[in-house]
C-alpha cells in the first residue's frame, strides 16, 4: 500500500510541475526561439568550443590573395581579428570589410542608416542580437553575418555581394549584382 501512495505522489507532482516547465521553455516566437539559442552558442558555447579550430585541418582555411595593408593600428583591430576567428572568416578579408565599410570609425552612419565599424543596418543588428552601437558587438555582429552569408553561397566573393547589397539582390540576379556600388565593394575588398 505503502508503495501505492508513493508512486501514485510521484505521478501527481510530475503532472503539476510539467505545464509550469513546458510554459517557461517554450515560445510562440520563431525570433524569440533564434535569439535565445544564438545567445547560448555565441557566449556559453563559444567560448567552450574557442580552442576547436586548432583541430580543423589546415586545408580547411580558404586564403584570400589579398593581405590587409590598411594604415589603422588602434584598439578596434584586434577586435575585428577576434570576431574573424571565432566566425571562421579570413582575418585580411574582414579588416579589409571594416576599412571599406567605415574606416574604423566607430560612429560611422550611413546615408541608408547602417551603424558603427562593420555598418550593421539596425534591423540586421537586432536580428543578431547585438547593439550597432558597442564597437566589439558590432564586429561581432557583422563577422557573424558575413559568416552566415559565406555558408549560404559557398563564396566569399558571393558573400560580400550579399553584406552589401543584401541576399536577396544576390538571389535574384544568380551572383554579384549589376550594382556598381557592389561590384566595386566586392573588388575592393576581395580583389580582382
Amino acid at each position: 500500500m505503502r508503495s501505492w501512495v508513493a508512486g501514485f505522489s510521484v505521478v501527481c507532482l510530475v503532472l503539476a510541475v510539467a505545464p509550469v516547465q513546458a510554459q517557461t521553455l517554450s515560445t510562440k516566437s520563431r525570433k524569440d526561439i533564434f535569439l535565445k539559442q544564438s545567445k547560448i552558442l555565441d557566449s556559453r558555447a563559444a567560448t567552450q568550443y574557442r580552442d576547436s579550430a586548432r583541430l580543423k585541418p589546415k586545408t580547411s582555411r580558404v586564403q584570400t590573395s589579398k593581405r590587409y595593408t590598411g594604415k589603422y593600428r588602434g584598439q578596434y583591430l584586434d577586435l575585428a581579428k577576434q570576431a574573424a576567428r571565432l566566425h571562421d572568416i579570413p582575418e585580411d578579408l574582414f579588416l579589409r570589410l571594416v576599412q571599406q565599410e567605415s574606416g574604423w570609425n566607430p560612429q560611422a552612419k550611413s546615408h541608408k542608416g547602417a551603424l558603427g565599424l562593420a555598418q550593421l543596418m539596425p534591423q540586421t543588428a537586432e536580428l543578431l542580437g547585438v547593439n550597432p552601437h558597442d564597437p566589439q558587438q558590432n564586429l561581432e555582429g557583422g563577422a557573424r553575418y558575413l559568416s552566415w552569408q559565406y555558408r549560404k553561397f559557398k563564396s566569399w566573393p558571393l558573400a560580400l555581394a550579399a553584406y552589401n547589397a543584401g541576399p536577396k539582390a544576390v538571389e535574384k540576379h544568380g551572383g554579384i549584382p549589376p550594382y556598381k556600388e557592389t561590384q566595386n565593394y566586392v573588388k575592393v575588398i576581395w580583389g580582382g
